[in-house]
């Protein structure tokens, strides 16, 4: 029997993701971006947002329809993302997505924002299958989940304060380097030394659980102590030394899920896993161990709606579609 084509929509925070997805094969992989609507504010703001998705989603659907070469008759389901996230970009997409499965007689499925991170890895590694650790890593979320199975998914850790690209953005902010702040320190940091700074690696004692607020209160004293003296650090230097305060933490939690739980797979989701010294370090400690490492590629590591789809398509073998007065979940948890 023929997979499923499932139309996917992502639109949960600043980027408006459109795909066409058929079982594991991406036939089309469209996206928007509000990069620069953002920029001037150093960050995402909700109502700006809000606006550009409901100006790119049709256009964009359109384009992914006619680049995957399908008829909108031909899709077997729909599926948006209905949480968590920013509530009008939220409901941007879902309504669109609804709409048009409604219009077409096609089921609606809502899925998980942070579900469709764990399907990413399936778009290239079409062999990927539980049990296996998976850390997700975004500007809103930093978690360790242990995926038992598809559908079942147990939360291990996650941050109690901060995101990890929360962080790097608000601290890309603070030593003047642009917006998003994980590319841009990423770059900075090139030539830089690492060792520079001995910025903390928090909550040690808790062995999956993140907290990057002091990183960020470190990073202003240090820094302002410099200034005081009448030294300036170099700029790779301090970008340097906050990437590799935030990845030894990332890797540090997932590993350590790891040895706990005997896995021989790590995969990754989430807009911080396309850092480069991030997957190198991952990398790195999974040859260590003998363990299997299925990352998505950088462009399905951000938000994109072929991740949606995959998910969406998991859940309609399984007869798991969303009602017509479904609505979005701003605070939805996964597992």
């Amino acid at each position: 029997m023929a997979e499923p084509i499932i139309l996917g929509i992502e639109t949960s925070c600043d980027e408006t993701g459109v795909a066409v997805v058929q079982g594991t094969t991406v036939r089309s992989n469209v996206l928007g971006t509000q990069t620069e609507e953002h920029s001037r504010f150093g960050g995402v703001v909700p109502e700006v947002a809000a606006r550009a998705h409901i100006e790119a989603i049709r256009p964009l659907a359109h384009a992914a329809l006619a680049k995957a070469g399908v008829h909108p008759e031909e899709l077997d389901a729909v599926a948006a993302t209905r949480g968590p996230g920013l509530s009008g970009a939220l409901l941007v997409g879902f309504a669109y997505g609804k709409a048009l499965a409604w219009s077409l007689g096609k089921p609606f499925i809502g899925v998980d924002h942070m579900e469709g991170h764990l399907f990413a890895p399936r778009l290239e590694h079409a062999d990927f299958e539980p049990p296996a650790i998976v850390v997700l890593a975004s500007g809103g979320h930093s978690q360790i989940v242990h995926l038992t199975e598809w559908g079942s998914y147990e939360v291990m850790g996650r941050t109690i304060d901060d995101a990890a690209g929360e962080a790097f953005d608000k601290l890309a902010r603070f030593i003047g380097l642009g917006y998003p702040g994980g590319p841009a320190i990423d770059k900075a940091s090139e030539g830089g030394d690492p060792t520079a700074f001995a910025f903390p690696r928090a909550l040690q004692d808790r062995p999956y659980d993140f907290s990057f607020s002091g990183l960020k209160t470190s990073v202003v004293t240090q820094l302002e102590k410099a200034k005081d003296s009448g030294s300036v650090p170099p700029l790779a230097d301090v970008a340097a030394s906050i990437q590799e305060a935030i990845v030894d933490v990332l890797v540090a939690k997932t590993f350590n899920a790891v040895d706990a739980t005997g896995v021989t797979v790590v995969a990754g989701g989430g807009g911080v896993l396309a850092n480069r010294r991030l997957r190198e370090e991952l990398a790195n400690q999974a040859d260590k161990r003998g363990v299997r490492l299925l990352l998505p590629s950088p462009a399905y590591c951000t938000d994109n709606g072929a991740m949606i789809a995959a998910a969406g398509s998991f859940h309609l073998k399984r007869g798991n579609v969303s009602s017509w007065g479904s609505d979005i979940d701003t605070s939805l948890t996964l597992g």
